[in-house]
C-alpha cells in the first residue's frame, strides 16, 4: 500500500524581550484597507481559434463560429462545414483593480467550457468582458499561455501542466474608468484585514492623532477627515497607512490541509492534560486474477474472476501522557516519541481538539 508523503510546516517564533517587543511595529498601511476601494470581477464568453485538433467537438462551439463568420461578413451555409476541433468554447475571466482607467490592460484567464483537450497554441478571438450588471467593461483577445504541454498518441498520454486553463498577460483592454469613491462626505473607514479587537483599538489610538478617529466594530475604524483635507484625500489617506502600530499577538491556531497533509502549528499552542493513544494499523488489499475452466466434456465457457484477499495487521499502540499546559515542543516530541506520520498528526489533533485538550482554533483547508 502506498503510503501518503505528506510534509509538516511548524511555524515556531522565538521569544523576544520586552524591549524588543515595544519597538517592533507595524504600518497601518500593511494591516488595512480603506472600506469600498475593491477588486471587480469581470467574464465573457469567447473561442479560442487555431488549435491543432485539440478543440472540443460540441455544436454549441459549430453554432458560435458559424455566428462568428458572419459576424465578420463571410456567409456560411451550414455550421457542420467548420471542422471540428480546430476551436474551443472557452471562459474568459478577470479582475480589474480599483481605480482602473480606459485604455488600461490587465491579465486574463481563458478556461474551456466544453471537451477541448488543451488550448496550447490557441488565440483567442476578440470577446466582451461584462459586469454582473450586464455593461461592457473590457475587451479581450490574444495568444493564450497555457505553460505546459498536454500529448496524447495510441492511448497514452503525457502532461506538464493543466492545459485546458490558460492565461493572457495583458490580453484585455479596459473600455472604460472604474468609478471609485473614497469613503462618504466628511469620513473614511479603515478596515483591517483581520478582525481584532486589541488591533482596531491602537489603531484608532494611533490615527487619534492627527484626526478624529473611533473603533466601531472588531474591524473597522471611521476617520473624520480634517477640513483642509476633504479636497485632497489621497494625501490624507498616505499619512494615515504610514503611521505605525504595535503588533498583537496571534491567536493560538493550527491549520491543517488534508489534501497535502500539512500542518502548520502556531507557537501559542496549549493544551489541557490529556493521554493520546496510537497504534499502527496496516491493511493490504491484494487481488488475484484467475479463470474457471468448464469440465471436458461438460457444456458451458471459461470465466474470468478474481479473488480478493484482505490483511488488516494491527500493531501493538502507544501511549503518551500530555501534561497541563504542554506547549508545541511537548506536543511535537511527544508525536515524534511515537513515530506518527503527518496524517496521524491531523487526526490525533482533530480527536485532541474535539475532548477539549486542544487550547487553539482548528482550521482544516
Amino acid at each position: 500500500m502506498k503510503k501518503l508523503i505528506a510534509t509538516i510546516v511548524f511555524i515556531m517564533m522565538t521569544t523576544m524581550l520586552p524591549m524588543q517587543a515595544q519597538a517592533a511595529t507595524v504600518k497601518i498601511g500593511d494591516i488595512t484597507h480603506v472600506k469600498g476601494v475593491r477588486n471587480n470581477q469581470i467574464v465573457g464568453y469567447g473561442i479560442v481559434v487555431g488549435l491543432p485538433g485539440t478543440g472540443d467537438n460540441s455544436r454549441s462551439t459549430q453554432l458560435t463560429n458559424k455566428l462568428l463568420l458572419m459576424n465578420l461578413g463571410t456567409i456560411i451555409e451550414q455550421e457542420n462545414y467548420i471542422q471540428k476541433g480546430s476551436s474551443a468554447a472557452v471562459i474568459v475571466t478577470a479582475t480589474v483593480p480599483p481605480f482602473a482607467k480606459n485604455g488600461d490592460q490587465i491579465d486574463v484567464t481563458v478556461s474551456t467550457l466544453a471537451d477541448a483537450k488543451s488550448l496550447e497554441g490557441g488565440v483567442l478571438v476578440q470577446t466582451i468582458l461584462k459586469a454582473p450588471n450586464g455593461e461592457a467593461v473590457a475587451v479581450a483577445q490574444g495568444p493564450v499561455s497555457v505553460g505546459g504541454v498536454n500529448a496524447r498518441s495510441n492511448g497514452s498520454m503525457t502532461r506538464t501542466a493543466i492545459t485546458s486553463t490558460g492565461r493572457i498577460p495583458g490580453g484585455a483592454i479596459m473600455e472604460r474608468d472604474i468609478d471609485t469613491e473614497i469613503g462618504d462626505a466628511s469620513s473614511v473607514t479603515l478596515s483591517l484585514d483581520h478582525s481584532d479587537y486589541t488591533m482596531v483599538s491602537r489603531v484608532a489610538q494611533a490615527i487619534s492623532q492627527v484626526a478624529p478617529a473611533k473603533a466601531i466594530d472588531g474591524s473597522s475604524v471611521q476617520v473624520t477627515i480634517p477640513s483642509k483635507f476633504l479636497n485632497d484625500r489621497i494625501t490624507f489617506l498616505s499619512i494615515l497607512e504610514n503611521l505605525q502600530v504595535s503588533p498583537t499577538a496571534e491567536r493560538a491556531k493550527v491549520v491543517v490541509n488534508e489534501r497535502t497533509g500539512t500542518v502548520v502549528i502556531g507557537s501559542q499552542v496549549k493544551l489541557l492534560p490529556a493521554a493520546v493513544a496510537h497504534g499502527n494499523i496496516t491493511v493490504t488489499v491484494s487481488t488475484t486474477n484467475d479463470v474457471s475452466q468448464p469440465n471436458l466434456f461438460a457444456q458451458g465457457s471459461s470465466v474470468g474472476f478474481s479473488n480478493s484477499t484482505i490483511g488488516v495487521d494491527k500493531g501493538a499502540g502507544s501511549v503518551v501522557k500530555m501534561n497541563g499546559n504542554s506547549n508545541l515542543n511537548d506536543l511535537v516530541n511527544a508525536l515524534n516519541s511515537i513515530g506518527v506520520t503527518p496524517v496521524d498528526i491531523i487526526s490525533i489533533l482533530q480527536a485532541l481538539k474535539k475532548a477539549g485538550s486542544l487550547q487553539a482554533d482548528l482550521q482544516v483547508i
